[in-house]
């Protein structure tokens, strides 16, 4: 009898031994959720691609703005957004920072291999053949699709590109419903009147109220940008249109077709040579908020400038069209100027820190090609008419989805 009634009861080492394993079965369950939140926010896959970001203690809410970062799925755009959204997270929490969340547009269509990694929406690119090569054209159309599908918490909105490096917390360079922008040398307005004519009618005023600026780096508040994307839209395919003007502006043509847009909506910005540097023309990073490399560095070993010819050193992105820079790149030679690679302490920030140490170990190139769009396709014929409630005397443009 008594071996009856104990087998139908478990000794009280078993239940201990049960009691642990359940307590150390929860806890990693825990830890491992509490570590995924913890991370850069929830994953967007065909979401609004807002981060939930954290932000520096201090931080005035009301001047927060949103990272808005245009891109395609190729890996030439995937490598510098992923650089680019590295450094996003080192500044966003730092004194003096008023950077809010982040979001990848990512017009190409579909999603691609960095969406767990980068917050990110997925918009369409313009109808087949529309852009005619000048992948920017596509810009402003995202832009119009973000901002209507977007539910972002700033009021402010930083438009930037992938090639920008945030070397600095970033604080609200704007004031109040004064945009901030960057001054390009090249962006002239005053001396191609005759053609902004074509855009910018003289009831308008002088070409003068034409800001020298592109579309980035610009921190505007988001009710001002839904004004003017819709007309810098198709300002920017009308221009495509003109053949003097597509030859005049060339690839800096979606630049001036926000300048021309935003002054028919009477908004005039607030020029910050600091916003960011250039090299390398700009020498020094001091004082800088962001490094865009978009220009070629191309140096003799003794550390001299050899531009329009290729270096004995030398740093391009574009030759890394189809894989990321090495993690093992060659660092520039003594001699070339700080904003390139050496300071005189020995740590340059834009090569040597910015992209040879601090690139990420593990670029996932594979497209997701299996994975379905996102777009919700329109009959043939139809066509989206871009319009905003201040229109003004320019004509909406039709893009026409086939």
């Amino acid at each position: 009898m008594s071996g009856r009634k104990n087998s139908g009861k478990a000794s009280p080492c078993l239940l201990i031994l049960i009691s642990v394993g359940c307590f150390f079965a929860t806890y990693n369950f825990l830890t491992m959720v509490g570590h995924a939140r913890s991370r850069d926010g929830p994953r967007k896959l065909l979401g609004d691609g807002s981060s939930a970001a954290s932000f520096a203690a201090g931080s005035d809410p009301s001047k927060r703005f949103h990272v808005a970062l245009t891109a395609t799925d190729a890996l030439y755009s995937q490598w510098q957004s992923r650089i680019m959204y590295y450094w996003y997270k080192e500044m966003r929490n730092r004194p003096d920072s008023d950077m809010g969340g982040f979001t990848r547009i990512l017009h190409s269509g579909k999603p691609d291999g960095l969406m767990d990694e980068i917050p990110t929406l997925v918009v369409d690119p313009l109808p087949e053949g529309a852009d005619r090569g000048y992948i920017v054209l596509n810009r402003p159309w995202a832009f119009v699709q973000w901002l209507k599908k977007s539910n972002i918490k700033e009021d402010y909105v930083l438009m930037a590109e992938p090639d920008h490096i945030f070397v600095r917390p970033l604080p609200n360079l704007a004031r109040g419903d004064e945009p901030a922008a960057f001054p390009f040398f090249y962006i002239k307005p005053t001396e191609n009147e005759k053609i902004l004519r074509k855009f910018f009618p003289e009831e308008k005023g002088p070409v003068s109220k034409i800001d020298p600026i592109g579309n980035s780096p610009v921190i505007i508040k988001k009710a001002q940008l839904e004004k003017i994307a819709p007309t810098w839209m198709n300002i920017s395919l009308n221009m495509k249109d003109d053949a003097e003007t597509d030859k005049a502006f060339g690839w800096v043509l979606e630049m001036y077709a926000y300048a021309v847009a935003s002054a028919l909506h009477g908004v005039h910005h607030n020029l910050r040579k600091d916003f960011m540097i250039q090299p390398p023309w700009d020498l020094k990073s001091e004082g800088s908020f962001i490094i865009h490399y978009t220009y070629g560095c191309d140096y003799t070993l003794k550390g001299e400038l050899t531009y329009g010819k290729i270096g004995e050193w030398r740093f391009d992105k574009r030759s890394y069209l189809r894989s990321p820079p090495p993690r093992n790149l060659t660092l520039p030679p003594p001699g070339v100027p700080e904003s390139v690679g050496q300071s005189p302490g020995g740590g340059g920030l834009f090569l040597e820190t910015c992209i040879h140490r601090r690139f990420p170990p593990r670029l996932r190139v594979a497209a997701n090609g299996a994975a379905a769009s996102s777009r919700a396709r329109a009959p043939a014929g139809y066509y989206i008419l871009l319009q905003s409630k201040e229109q003004g005397p320019y004509p909406p443009a039709r893009i026409t989805i086939r």
